[in-house]
């Protein structure tokens, strides 16, 4: 069973006076302007790729909205895709792999919106850096002959876009993991420990978003950027707005749009401010969330044309691990109109 964690919209918050707002149908018929629904249950998760949702709330944006937006805080991809299932959840900003997932589960939704691109990298040990540059997918045998054990890499679970990223890259520099004992792909569950792997000395590289880089360069760690995600796959998508097909008939559809580019511009123009809501909404200390503003990783969008051709990549791993039937086209995934007629 799904279990978000907190509400996150400001004013059912404090309507709640401090307690935890209780989420009903989502949708709820009403009146107003709406087209019929008078309530927006959104869930997100509590990552640098969702900044959106927190600048929304955090800005008051969502006053602008003819609907009661509410929020739900989750963990992880999977328990959005099991509440979109269960018909409690109106809009999800989550990963491209989960709504991909959602889709192909006959969940009548499609992505309206990116949150981001090119967000994550390719991080790995300095001692590396060189061998690769000068080897190639050979330098994995250089360095478990000279470490005597293979290169490690731990990141998400298999199946996650930095996952995707990882096996992406791996296979575009000529190295198949599955067949190739100098190079190890572990499973690690949440950015913060994936941070703890690379203090404890525990993995040599990984495939993470921020802020593990900024942190990582904080702390002086050995571990470094060793390709960005542009320099791997322009237009690599990671969290998209996600919209049932009840919100992307009616005009709440372009409102909430509307607020999520207001985020967008808002993130770019004011890093200052937004890092406040890096620290309120993530609990990251204001001063990293700024720097980490400051990261190649940080492109934050809303244009879902920015990351169709690369979606298809993600669409392709994620039917060959089985995670969707077969490859989803982009006019499966995706509703463009709603934002191309802002």
């Amino acid at each position: 069973m799904y279990e978000p964690t907190r509400t996150a919209s400001r004013r059912s918050f404090l309507a709640a006076a401090g307690g935890t707002a209780t989420v009903g149908l989502a949708g709820c018929l009403g009146g107003g302007g709406g087209g019929g629904l008078d309530e927006l249950t959104v869930a997100h998760m509590p990552i640098y790729p969702d900044l959106q949702w927190y600048v929304m709330e955090g800005e008051g944006y969502f006053s602008e909205i003819d609907a009661e937006v509410t929020g739900q805080e989750f963990g992880n991809g999977p328990d959005i895709v099991q509440a979109l299932g269960g018909g409690d959840i109106d809009i999800a900003m989550f990963g491209i792999v989960p709504a991909m997932i959602a889709i192909d589960r006959g969940i009548s939704a499609q992505v309206t919106a990116a949150n981001i691109e090119e967000p994550m990298g390719i991080m790995a040990e300095e001692s590396f850096h060189e061998t690769f540059e000068a080897e190639g997918a050979d330098a994995f045998a250089t360095w478990e002959e000279e470490q005597g054990e293979p290169f490690t890499f731990g990141t998400f679970p298999q199946g996650s876009v930095p996952d995707v990223l990882l096996r992406y890259w791996l296979r575009d520099v000529g190295v198949d993991p599955a067949a190739n004992d100098a190079v190890e792909i572990i499973e690690i569950s949440g950015a913060s420990s994936v941070w703890q792997a690379i203090a404890n000395d525990e993995i040599d590289g990984t495939s993470i978003m921020e802020p593990v880089p900024t942190i990582a360069q904080a702390e002086g760690s050995s571990v470094t950027m060793l390709r960005t995600a542009a320099e791997v796959l322009p237009g690599q998508p990671a969290a998209v707005t996600l919209m049932s097909d009840a919100v992307r008939d009616s005009p709440l559809a372009a409102q909430f749009l509307e607020e999520h580019v207001r985020a967008t511009e808002f993130i770019g123009e004011n890093p200052d401010a937004t890092a406040a809501h890096v620290n309120e909404g993530i609990g990251m200390p204001t001063d990293r969330a700024r720097d980490a503003l400051d990261s190649p990783l940080s492109n934050f969008i809303t244009d879902p044309n920015e990351i169709t051709e690369a979606t298809q990549v993600f669409s392709e791993f994620a039917a060959g691990n089985g995670q969707i039937d077969e490859q989803l086209s982009n006019d499966q995934i995706f509703d463009l109109e709603v934002y191309d007629t802002l």
